[in-house]
């Protein structure tokens, strides 16, 4: 019995000694994931040579996909903001929809905003939009900004070109397409039902939340623009949705024509080609380059800067998923997704909910949306080779389990109780709640295309 759940088990073993390694001797994530990784290769009694290659391959297979798509989204989200592109967006459909819509306006904004910006990013870029929209209309601020939050955390845990829809889809050979295609049916219903909805009885869980102002000066002087030298608002939303429309072009294409095994003749492999996830978003730099660069009157040397320094604050988050993906490669070679199935063999349950549980306990335990994700691919990839399931639909019920209920080992969570003023037991029932909600009605609605298609 011990030896049949011993994978499991050491798995566990593993997952304590990072909480460890971060939460009390506060070591930095990337080198606490590879002392992990290398403990519970010994814990699942891997050969040492082989737990080193294992780790290198690992980090080599997750980094190899993902880098290109990640630094180019970077770049594509720095010239975004920089250029004025973001804020023109957000102004543009905050003034258009007015005080009676504005939840609904800044849920849009921070929504297309979050496709092309990663969640810190967006979340530091819009959070001086929302206190100032909120002064303005005498408005509580966490009124405004949980619709701000749950459309990036929405857009980050379903959509590519975020990492973990990048990554997974990759892990699992499901076409990133679908997934985008997907992901963005179920992304809308889960918005509005975390935003907006849920902002009209959150003040009765939490009265006192809502009373509260918070403080951003932790993040200096906010970049203003003066009107007449922002793009105007359709060049902005179309280089912000370049990536995406690109991709979908081509998903649409393959579904049409029934092609999805491959181009059938040069007009098809030029679209193929052009909606692959790393030739979409070098085009949509590029294409950002002009718009947000050029032709707004800076200087090539500027521009390239921007694009510099656009990589920098990635850097570490870079190395933390090459390390998520060497603890994921641990867990395959080390046989756990073998004892997963062994386990799985004779019990009913649908792939989709599995893939669900088992990143919203690690989401639980380690914190990280996007590790939790990668890791969870590591642990049901051979229960998978065994049913007929839509990979598309798993990718995405991953991404909602690594949402589940964010709490005082992610970094989201204390960034969201800073910068609104809270306490705790006020973060717990705000943020905790609403990334909550976005999990389980995500999976509600991933478990509901399953059906139709």
């Amino acid at each position: 019995m011990l030896h049949e759940f011993w994978p499991l088990i050491s798995v566990f073993i593993g997952i304590i000694v990072l909480l460890l390694l971060i939460m009390q001797f506060q070591l930095n994530t990337f080198i606490a994931l590879i002392i992990t990784a290398m403990l519970t290769g010994i814990l699942l009694g891997m050969p040492y040579n082989k737990i080193v290659t294992t780790i290198e391959a690992g980090i080599g297979g997750t980094l190899g996909h993902i880098a290109l798509i990640f630094g180019l989204g970077a770049m594509l989200g720095k010239l975004l903001a920089d250029g004025g592109g973001a804020t023109q967006i957000a102004d543009t459909l905050i003034a258009k929809l007015g005080k009676k819509y504005v939840q609904w306006a800044m849920v849009i904004a921070s929504f297309m905003i979050g496709i092309a910006l990663f969640f810190e990013v967006g979340l530091v870029l819009l959070i001086p939009l929302v206190f100032t929209i909120a002064k303005r209309m005498n408005v509580s601020q966490l009124k405004m900004g949980l619709p701000m939050v749950t459309a990036l955390s929405v857009t980050h845990g379903f959509l590519p070109p975020h990492p973990g829809p990048v990554v997974i889809s990759k892990e699992l050979n499901a076409p990133i397409g679908k997934v985008l295609l997907y992901g963005f049916i179920i992304a809308i219903p889960v918005t509005l039902i975390a935003g907006p909805l849920f902002v009209k009885i959150a003040p009765y869980l939490s009265r006192s939340a809502f009373e509260r102002e918070g403080d951003i000066s932790s993040l200096g002087a906010t970049k203003s623009f003066e009107d007449e030298k922002l793009p105007n608002f359709a060049l902005s939303t179309f280089t912000a949705l370049l990536p995406v429309l690109l991709m979908l072009f081509a998903t649409i294409w393959q579904l049409v024509t029934g092609h999805e095994s491959g181009p059938k003749n040069h007009l098809e492999r030029i679209i193929y080609f052009v909606g692959n996830a790393g030739t979409a978003m070098l085009i949509a730099v590029i294409f950002a380059i002009f718009s947000m660069g050029i032709l707004r009157g800076k200087s090539t040397k500027q521009v390239m800067n921007t694009l510099t320094e656009a990589i920098y604050p990635i850097g570490m988050m870079l190395l933390i998923i090459g390390a998520g993906g060497a603890f994921k490669q641990i867990l395959i070679d080390g046989g756990v997704g073998g004892a997963v199935e062994h386990i799985f063999t004779d019990v009913r349950i649908s792939p989709i909910l599995l893939a669900w549980l088992v990143a919203a306990l690690l989401r639980l335990a380690l914190g990280s949306a996007t590790v939790a994700a990668i890791s969870t691919t590591g642990i049901i990839l051979p229960l998978l080779q065994t049913t007929d399931v839509n990979l598309a639909l798993v990718v995405l019920a991953i991404g909602a389990g690594s949402i589940f209920c964010s709490h005082v080992n992610d970094a989201g969570f204390w960034m969201f109780k800073e910068y609104f003023g809270l306490t705790v037991k006020e973060t717990f029932l705000t943020w905790s709640l609403v990334e909550t909600i976005i999990s389980v009605s995500g999976l509600g609605f991933v478990y509901l295309m399953s059906v139709i298609i």
